[in-house]
């Protein structure tokens, strides 16, 4: 960004309208996430199908968002939030047309590995728009990046909660909206058109009611007063890019605990992935849930979230370091993915209450973490490699997820809690790291 004066100040406005984008995005993505596998089974596709499917979106961010983090550190947050913007809602009118293609058959294929299964043209359209939506798909790296860049290390903890949050009402209302939505005569295409409504909307807040922030021209910063410390909403007006024109993955990597974090990140993604995968076909096929049943569980799932990384987190987060919650949190975590497997009704949700409290506890404090490892100079491009990170990752659990759970059935979801475990392991460093530092400071 070249001069100051070209970018307004951020006022303690800001937050409300990253917090409604953020809200807006998970909401498309539940209705998305509930209705897919059945249109994947109506278009001729199976389990692997499924999970390739859902693993186009984090190929292709794989390839976007590391651009899209370093364009938002040299261009400002809010225009690569709106080119973020921009490529959901084409992909959504994309999806939106390919429910009116024929299906017409384009390949069959017949395997004792891959299974049975159909590609037809209406796939091959959902396939097309999955993968812009993808290339395009950085805002949460940037709308990441942009909190940590106006909220002060001692609030990342609580207003990344409150990202959460918003996160998870979206998580609430989407699959619920799916569920509704899809048991109409309408079926698949009432959804599909509220998906794409919403994106619009999204698309417009971004426009009009998400300030900019800019580039700082000064080192210290001063404590917020007034009504912005009243309601929590402390923030910075400005952001300090300090790294230069390029950064590299080298450069990114000799940081330090940053490659620690991102294999972490790495992990946490992979095993969450295989669970969404495999959990839908396990639904269906298994539990014999229709689109609604489906969309209530997350629903319930969403709702708990939404009350953990809320009241429940602003407590713990006072009382307890963020390397306690993250490990303490994935311990809880790992115990939803054993649960699910007899597939018994009261076991499946009190496997949700854990879902809800162990990533409710875990990710806001890992998001925290990352940004203050990360500092100001590298916030946009580490959260952008940070979101390479899961979408390597998202790519190979979704693959993986698909592929496991034709072969081995519930096995799936044992290997999922292995990975979340390893993360609850490796996590005791971040303890050992959180310690060092407070004894540093204190002596």
């Amino acid at each position: 960004m070249e001069s100051d004066a070209e970018t307004p100040f951020v006022d303690g406005k800001a937050l409300f309208p990253l917090y409604t984008i953020t809200f807006i995005g998970t909401l498309g993505f539940g209705i998305i996430l509930t209705f897919l596998v059945f249109l994947v089974t109506k278009y001729g596709g199976n389990a692997l199908v499924y999970g390739i499917l859902a693993s186009t979106y984090p190929a292709f961010q794989l390839i976007g968002a590391p651009i899209l983090g370093r364009w938002s550190d040299l261009y400002g947050r809010k225009k690569i939030l709106l080119l973020s913007q921009i490529g959901t809602l084409i992909a959504w009118v994309i999806f939106f047309v390919a429910l009116f293609f024929p299906v017409t058959p384009l390949i069959d294929v017949s395997s004792d590995l891959l299974g049975v299964f159909t590609v037809t043209l209406p796939l091959l359209a959902l396939f097309f728009a999955r993968a812009l939506d993808g290339i395009t798909g950085g805002n949460v790296s940037v709308a990441n990046a942009y909190l940590a860049d106006l909220t002060p290390e001692e609030e990342r903890n609580k207003n990344y909660g409150r990202m959460s949050v918003a996160s998870n009402l979206g998580y609430v209302f989407g699959p619920a909206l799916a569920g509704v939505l899809g048991t109409t005569v309408y079926g698949e295409l009432l959804p599909v058109s509220v998906a794409l409504l919403i994106s619009v909307v999204g698309t417009l807040i971004v426009l009009f009611l998400l300030p900019d922030s800019r580039s700082c021209t000064l080192k210290e910063y001063p404590e917020p007063t007034g009504i912005r410390k009243v309601f929590g909403q402390e923030q910075k007006e400005c952001y300090q890019v300090e790294a230069g024109n390029k950064v590299t993955f080298r450069e990114i990597f000799r940081l330090e605990y940053i490659p620690f974090m991102l294999v972490v990140y790495f992990l946490i993604f992979l095993g969450f992935n295989i669970y969404y995968t495999a959990f839908p076909v396990f639904a269906v096929v298994a539990l014999e849930w229709n689109p609604a049943e489906l969309g209530i569980y997350f629903s319930v799932i969403s709702i708990l979230m939404a009350f953990v990384q809320g009241p429940v987190l602003a407590k713990l987060a006072k009382r307890y370091p963020e390397s306690i919650l993250v490990v303490v949190g994935g311990f809880i975590l790992g115990l939803q993915f054993i649960l699910i497997i007899p597939g018994n009704l009261a076991l499946l949700y009190l496997a949700a209450v854990c879902f809800a409290f162990g990533n409710g506890v875990m990710w806001p404090s890992i998001l925290s973490i990352l940004s203050k490892f990360a500092g100001k100079k590298y916030q946009g491009s580490v959260q952008g490699f940070a979101m390479s990170a899961s979408s390597l990752a998202s790519i190979i659990g979704l693959l993986a997820g698909g592929l496991l759970y034709t072969q081995l059935g519930v096995i799936a979801f044992l290997i999922a809690a292995a990975i979340i475990y390893l993360v609850v392991f490796l996590s005791l460093r971040l303890v050992k790291i959180e310690k060092a530092g407070v004894e540093g400071n204190s002596s």
